[in-house]
């Protein structure tokens, strides 16, 4: 059998996935592909015997020597803002090249037949879905929700302000990077997943109302929910510092969850962890500042 390498290992995802696979499998059957294996986010890990293999998705050769051995490869999907068709094509290329029989991809989650464009993301997603299927690998496409950890950031400091976000009633069920860190495992630990999508939606829905009453209640305090406009809430975002470009990719998030975008509760995530995950109201009581407040 050959190793299991994950790709962004020192990222969010990427690290909590590592740390969870190797509670199941041996260090020295697991690799990292690093731009510097001397960097000390990954000391700890080659010190446990993990093997952390040079290699940068624009640099195409260096990926051929990084998958060399590889049976599977968890490729964690690019950051924004980047050339994110480029880095896929090559991992999977690349993969293709070595002798890699499986490439498990962290995807986006989309309504079936949507018209709607998260900036960034979802076209450079579905390109490495089709890019992936038509390259004769085995496939596994985790389809991924907006995560617990960063749904605070599209409405900013809801103590001092409120939830303040463009109208909509839809709702996201979102998801913690632990169960998805979990799922990820899954797939690369057991047989059957195979040429499959999972859509791994959270295990509750939520609007931005929603998650207004849920943070009074576990702040104690009352946190309004105020409907504005587009123009209000970006021009809100620019005078707090953000960037404009940073505004436009928030918005595209924020017209997903108003739309209901990543409303489905498919279940798969809770049959690949063999749990409930972890719902909105127990994360931002546990995770956040908001449980705090009262304190």
């Amino acid at each position: 059998m050959g190793k299991i390498l994950i790709t962004g290992a020192t990222g969010n995802l990427g690290s909590r996935t590592l740390e969870l696979l190797l509670e199941k499998v041996p260090s020295n059957e697991v690799a990292i592909l690093v731009r510097d294996p001397e960097s000390d986010k990954v000391a700890r890990f080659v010190k446990e015997g993990v093997e952390a293999r040079q290699g940068d998705y624009f640099d195409y050769n260096s990926l051929l020597r990084a998958f060399d051995g590889v049976e599977k490869v968890m490729l964690i999907s690019a950051v924004a803002f980047t050339d994110r068709n480029t880095q896929h094509f090559n991992v999977i290329a690349a993969a293709k090249q070595a002798g890699v029989k499986q490439v498990i991809f962290t995807s986006i989650i989309r309504r079936e037949n949507s018209s709607l464009i998260v900036p960034e993301v979802s076209m450079s997603d579905l390109f490495a879905e089709q890019t992936l299927k038509a390259s004769g690998l085995d496939y596994t496409i985790l389809r991924n929700p907006p995560y617990l950890e960063v749904m605070h950031s599209y409405f900013g400091d809801a103590l001092k302000f409120g939830v303040r976000v463009p109208e909509g009633s839809g709702k996201v069920a979102a998801a913690s990077l632990n169960d998805l860190a979990a799922a990820n495992v899954a797939v690369l630990t057991q047989n059957g997943h195979e040429n499959k999508s999972y859509t791994l939606s959270g295990s509750e829905g939520s609007s931005f109302e929603d998650i207004a009453t849920a943070l009074s209640e576990i702040s104690e305090i009352n946190i309004p929910y105020e409907a504005i406009s587009e123009k209000e809430y970006i021009d809100t975002m620019v005078a707090n510092g953000l960037p404009v470009f940073m505004t436009d990719f928030l918005i595209g998030w924020v017209r997903g969850i108003n739309t209901g975008e990543f409303s489905e509760i498919s279940g798969d995530l809770e049959r690949l962890i063999g749990r409930k995950p972890m719902s909105y109201k127990e994360f931002f009581k546990i995770k956040s500042p908001f449980s705090k407040v009262k304190d």
